[in-house]
């Protein structure tokens, strides 16, 4: 790599970058204090290393020519497809769900987290070779195709919140790639009309839905949390507590209750956020969030100075990917969405969660170094 292009960098969005890092294994050290009673750091530990991991592979990744990827576009693709039926003959089950492949005795990886990347990647090609084709609803079937035969291997696992999130990649992607948008628009209100009379024909009449009970209780309780208390009403509510007993300045570090006492499920992963609210209160809360802020807004301005339209949209599907990932995650430990088991990026524990964050920050990279053309 010429030397001339670090000057491309954009070092304040690596700065905050750095800062979400440092301040994951700070909320962990507390977040994760006896979710293992022989060693209160595990967690840290092993999430120190996914990231010491994950940087050697951001780096490279963000010395790679993203633009090389266009030529092995429908490999990636196929690759892409094999992972994800693999899981269901060699995968193994946790919580209901046959998501992640074992690789060695007590690691496996998640394929649905980096079939989200190579998702943007594949359907980043697919898109750039239709520009100015998008502007009839006809047009948007074969992009729809494309990202639905992946969104329903990764349905069937069951993983509704990695489902969503590809929904949401799609949707970006297809605005940036020049996609009609009275017509975009028209196409999610109908989608989301269809989703909501299929639910009440459900819960009203009886109508069988492709999901299992708990997926649709999840979709629903947050609307009324105490009508299950024993149940997936308890997440919700012990979340709300925690984020609202932590007051302006918080309780104080490794000072909440709900978290460190284990009230709160999932604490060290999808229920991060709520440990935030309760020992570091609103300022603490609000201080992450305008991290995410400048993250997401210098992302944005990398997509914005890509060279060609494929890296655009490459920088747009990953900034579509972390701002609903951020979305869905503050607000579903907030109570005001479903519980979809949606991890908050670069801060929540997890080794499959955290690579391909990793590998999200070195393709936006790879973007942002060649922005420029050198000139000799």
């Amino acid at each position: 790599m010429d030397k001339r292009m670090l000057r491309n960098l954009d070092f304040l969005f690596i700065l905050f970058f750095l800062l979400l890092l440092g301040a994951s294994l700070l909320i962990l050290s507390t977040a994760s204090l006896n979710v293992d009673k022989v060693n209160p750091y595990h967690y840290v530990e092993l999430q120190a290393r996914w990231i010491l991991s994950g940087l050697v592979l951001l780096s490279v990744v963000a010395l790679f020519d993203y633009q090389k990827l266009r030529k092995m576009s429908w490999v990636i693709y196929g690759i892409n497809l094999l992972f994800l039926i693999a899981v269901f003959f060699v995968g193994s089950s946790a919580k209901g769900a046959q998501r992640w492949i074992p690789v060695t005795s007590g690691f496996a990886i998640q394929p649905s987290e980096f079939a989200k990347i190579l998702i943007i990647v594949t359907l980043a090609d697919f898109l750039a070779k239709r520009q100015g084709r998008l502007n009839r609803f006809r047009d948007f079937i074969p992009p729809i195709l494309f990202v639905g035969v992946p969104m329903l291997l990764i349905f069937m696992q069951p993983d509704l919140g990695t489902s969503m999130v590809l929904a949401a990649i799609l949707i970006g992607m297809m605005y940036v790639a020049g996609a009609n948008p009275w017509k975009l628009t028209v196409l999610l209100l109908a989608g989301a009309a269809i989703v909501g009379v299929a639910l009440w024909l459900h819960f009203a009449h009886g109508v069988p839905l492709p999901m299992k009970d708990y997926q649709l209780k999840r979709l629903t309780i947050f609307m009324d949390p105490a009508a299950d208390l024993a149940g997936d009403g308890w997440h919700i509510i012990q979340s709300m507590w925690a984020i609202g007993s932590g007051g302006l300045w918080g309780k104080g570090y490794r000072m909440g209750t709900q978290g460190r006492f284990n009230f709160l499920p999932e604490h060290h992963t999808d229920f991060i956020f709520s440990v935030i609210g309760e020992e570091f209160g609103f300022i603490g809360a609000v201080t992450l969030l305008f991290f995410f802020l400048i993250f997401i807004v210098r992302a944005i301005n990398i997509a914005s100075k890509s060279r060609d339209l494929f890296g655009m949209l490459i920088a747009s599907g990953i900034v579509a990917m972390f701002t609903f990932h951020i979305l869905v995650n503050v607000g579903m430990t907030s109570g005001i969405m479903p519980v979809t088991g949606i991890p908050l990026p670069l801060i929540s524990y997890g080794g499959s969660t955290m690579w391909s964050n990793m590998l999200s920050v070195g393709l936006l990279l790879s973007v942002n170094l060649r922005r420029r053309r050198l000139m000799f």
